[in-house]
């Protein structure tokens, strides 16, 4: 297990498993630069389906999984919100236990995510995933995404966090905040894993389209996947798109099925 120290005071704790990768300690440091499987691990009730995903990209690509735990700054009090309340005079054995409760639930907080990590490391490498590293940060999740992303190949995370409870309701906090700051691909997952069957391609030609393109028929994740490709407008206009993408997809080996989508009256 290794620990480094960042420049903003976050520590990150990362575990590895050198006996499954058929790597030393001394080549750690090397594997940690590959592009990874990114999953988001927080306890909520989607964490063993955002594990699965996770797990079944990494097993289809190749890549590395790493596994996420991140401890929100403001998940653990200062002190100073704990006695902002207290007179001045106030005996100091009420702070001396004030500050030795916050250090109690911040090293709880910190065993539960280790206990977390290790269940959805040992959940990974049952569904096949031959390159498992987990890590524990602190800091806000988006701060912490925006860090890593140089290391992200794809990014699995809930719809809802852990903050949510069982709500079947609405987005998670930090879910938009991720979205607009990444520029990577990113998974969200609302349910129980089942292996993709199909995947859905909307093209219309426009630069985002046309990566997204790129994407899908340069990876090996979508070789077995049949893929419903779409256009949604004029039928002018769509011969010309659905032909073009689906000559990519076809040579990249993709069961391709292209259709024209009408645009809803109130969206003209």
């Amino acid at each position: 297990m290794t620990v480094k120290q960042n420049d903003n005071n976050n520590k990150e704790v990362n575990g590895h498993s050198p006996e499954r990768n058929g790597q030393g300690p001394g080549q750690e440091g090397n594997r940690d630069h590959a592009a990874t499987v990114l999953s988001c691990i927080d306890g909520s009730h989607f964490t063993s389906a955002v594990c699965d995903y996770a797990a079944w990209i990494a097993v289809n690509t190749g890549a590395p999984l790493k596994l996420l735990h991140n401890i929100e700054r403001g998940n653990v009090p200062a002190v100073a919100d704990l006695t902002g309340s207290i007179g001045l005079g106030s005996q100091e054995e009420l702070l001396e236990e004030l500050t030795a409760l916050e250090q109690q639930r911040s090293r709880l907080m910190v065993q539960q995510g280790k206990l977390m990590l290790q269940a959805a490391r040992e959940r990974a490498e049952q569904a096949g995933v031959q390159q498992v590293i987990t890590c524990q940060r602190h800091d806000s999740l988006s701060e912490s995404l925006i860090e890593l992303e140089d290391s992200i190949r794809v990014l699995v995370l809930g719809i809802r966090g852990e903050e949510h409870g069982g709500s079947e309701q609405g987005l998670g906090t930090h879910l938009e905040t991720v979205v607009r700051s990444l520029h990577k691909p990113i998974l969200v997952v609302n349910r129980e894993f089942q292996p993709p069957r199909r995947i859905m391609l909307a093209y219309d030609g426009s630069d985002a389209a046309r990566k997204a393109l790129a994407l899908v028929a340069g990876s090996p994740l979508f070789r077995e996947l049949s893929c419903h490709l779409v256009y949604v407008g004029s039928a002018d206009t769509a011969e010309g798109l659905l032909a073009e993408a689906s000559a990519v997809l076809d040579e990249a080996g993709l069961a391709v099925t292209a259709n024209r989508l009408e645009e809803e009256p109130w969206r003209r």
